[in-house]
């Protein structure tokens, strides 16, 4: 039998005052604003202070924090937006929140969260007035004297369902301290620096677009996995035509739950078109409805509905993607459409599975690719021989041999190669197939088949933005640093806002680390844990390029968190995970064994 999961989070619990009599009294306009709020403020903001939605329901949402500050600051602004919409609201119409928080253990099942933490914070939730925020004593205790709030201590509650009284406190914050957080903020803080978001991009010189994640229509917010996997499949066809330029899905996914206009798309993407739609599942029927908006003026070029059962899914993603060509493009052959298919999924729920996983299989973190491994092994019971599935499994595989997080890097890597191979045997012609394995060959030393992998996946799709950057990788691994920056940059550009381009900083530092630039080097590793400080398998890297460059005190204080967090971690086992030149290497190596790190 699996362990149980658990964890320690602060729980966030909201839903709507009066939500039965605003339905009553208008219905489908209560479920727009609803809808409204949830997009442009709700998930933003929860975003914003790493967060994470569990659950939308109609009138309320769930959330999951690591943090009980960033948790009330979450609350508190989203009761501040909220109470400053609801001024120009007649009183009888406007939308109000009250709110619960509570530090508590979780369960964790599949995307969900349960157990008395989640039960307590739906309680205060029920008990708080309207507009307001109860929280627990272990809220309390985590937030008082470190934010701009004040707590009313209430006593010791009596919750329904929970069997022994709750100490809770009413919070209540300075109106004139918070109104500065009135404007929208960016919900996507990890942009690489060196992306130069910020600033308009270049039109490339073909026909450019960017595909962004479609509304859910369906009342059941678990179906939100199913709307992203039509827009991730919609990417991928589109991205094997060679006439266009696509954005890569992570940086398009960026705008997810984000309220922009096209034209600010446009300007930070760097394209000229943008596809956007909702997806509506009920029971086996399924409709998909998308629109072509050109960037420069929001003009509508193209728009139609598509309805089918589960079973058409995939046609209807197929015609989705010929009626785009169609439009961008009318001279795209047929046959370059047909060729841009993939190889389907037999059972719609492996998709699913796949689909949950994809996120986790990208953040490059050991608990985020542990819980990818944990969806893609049921994704492969139900469909053993879905390419995706494999491809997606021997990533991570090759995580944990790479990053240092298998004891045994050898048998990592053997699992990875055999996973990717089954998975490229299923389908020879994918780009993400391709490049998983070509990734897998570059930690296994066999850098010639790499290669051929890597660049048949950029031939068979020019916006490969990952395959880019694993080419950069083993640019890296062959000392040859000026090709490699080439990689980077380009992948880079592909996907301007992706949250892995902190790895493609990460390579550029590489690049100059062996090209013996350690001062340099330093600073980019130190750009890349600035967007992703979890990614500590960096200091590895970074610890060598500060002695390097004589900064000894950062040097040590790198090196000592490198040995805090890989218990046992010697120079043998670092070697042996890393593939760089035996030249490289031996440089780095030495360079640890100034700072202290055992032979091994």
């Amino acid at each position: 039998m699996a362990r149980e999961q658990r964890r320690l989070a602060a729980i966030l619990a909201a839903d709507v005052v009066g939500y039965s009599r605003l339905m009553g009294r208008d219905e489908s306009g209560t479920v727009a604003r609803l809808r409204a709020i949830r997009k442009q403020t709700v998930v933003p903001t929860v975003t914003r202070h790493g967060g994470r939605i569990v659950k939308l329901t109609g009138d309320g949402v769930l959330a999951e924090f690591a943090s009980a500050v960033e948790a009330l600051t979450a609350a508190i602004e989203l009761q501040h937006v909220m109470q400053e919409g609801a001024r120009y609201e007649p009183q009888d119409r406007a939308i109000v929140l009250r709110m619960g928080l509570h530090v508590g253990d979780l369960i964790v099942e599949e995307d969900d969260l349960f157990g008395d933490g989640v039960n307590i914070a739906a309680r205060l939730e029920a008990e708080a007035p309207p507009a307001g925020i109860l929280v627990s004593r272990t809220v309390h205790e985590a937030v008082v004297g470190r934010m701009n709030a004040s707590f009313e201590d209430l006593g010791n509650l009596h919750l329904k369902n929970i069997d022994r009284p709750i100490q809770a406190f009413a919070v209540t914050w300075d109106r004139e301290a918070w109104t500065q957080l009135d404007e929208p903020a960016a919900p996507h803080r990890q942009i690489a620096a060196s992306s130069q978001a910020a600033a308009p991009l270049d039109l490339p010189d073909k026909p450019s677009i960017a595909v962004l994640p479609f509304d859910n229509m369906s009342n059941d917010p678990e179906q939100e996995h199913f709307a992203d996997g039509v827009v991730e499949s919609i990417t991928a066809a589109l991205s094997r035509i060679r006439a266009f330029f696509v954005i890569a899905r992570n940086s398009a996914f960026a705008y997810k739950g984000r309220a922009t206009n096209v034209r600010d798309i446009g300007r930070e993407l760097g394209v000229a078109y943008v596809l956007e739609g909702s997806v509506q599942r009920v029971g086996q029927r399924v409709r998909i409805t998308a629109q072509l908006i050109e960037t420069s003026g929001g003009v509508h070029l193209w728009a139609d509905r598509f309805d089918g059962s589960l079973d058409d899914v995939f046609d209807l993603q197929d015609r989705i993607t010929e009626a785009v060509a169609g439009a961008l493009q009318p001279s795209i052959r047929l046959a370059e459409i047909e060729r841009s298919r993939r190889k389907r999924p037999q059972d719609l729920g492996a998709y699913d599975y796949a689909m949950r996983a994809m996120r986790h299989a990208w953040l490059l973190e050991r608990e985020a690719a542990d819980r990818a491994l944990e969806l893609l092994e049921k994704a492969l019971r139900i469909d053993p021989d879905y390419p995706l599935a494999l491809a997606l499994t021997a990533w991570c595989w090759a995580q944990r041999s790479v990053y240092n997080w298998a004891v045994d890097t050898a048998a990592a890597k053997a699992e990875a190669l055999k996973l990717a191979d089954r998975a490229v045997s299923q389908s020879s012609d994918d780009p993400l197939i391709l490049a998983v394995l070509g990734a897998v060959h570059t930690f296994a030393r066999n850098y010639g088949v790499a290669r051929v992998m890597l660049e048949r996946a950029v031939a068979l799709d020019p916006n490969a933005a990952w395959a880019l950057s694993r080419l950069g990788w083993l640019d890296v691994y062959a000392d040859r640093p000026d090709e490699a920056k080439a990689h980077f940059e380009k992948a880079m550009r592909l996907s301007p806002l992706d949250p892995i381009n902190f790895n493609n900083l990460v390579g550029l530092a590489s690049a100059r680390q062996v090209a013996g630039d350690d001062a340099a080097a330093a600073d980019l590793f130190i750009r890349a844990l600035q967007e992703r400080p979890n990614a500590v398998w960096i200091h590895r890297n970074l610890a060598a390029a500060l002695y390097g460059a004589g900064r000894l005190d950062e040097a040590k204080a790198s090196a000592a968190i490198v040995m805090a967090s890989y218990p046992g971690f010697t120079i043998a086992r670092f070697k042996d995970a890393m593939v760089f030149t035996p030249r490289a290497l031996d440089r780095m190596a030495e360079q640890m064994r100034a700072l202290g790190v055992p032979e091994g």
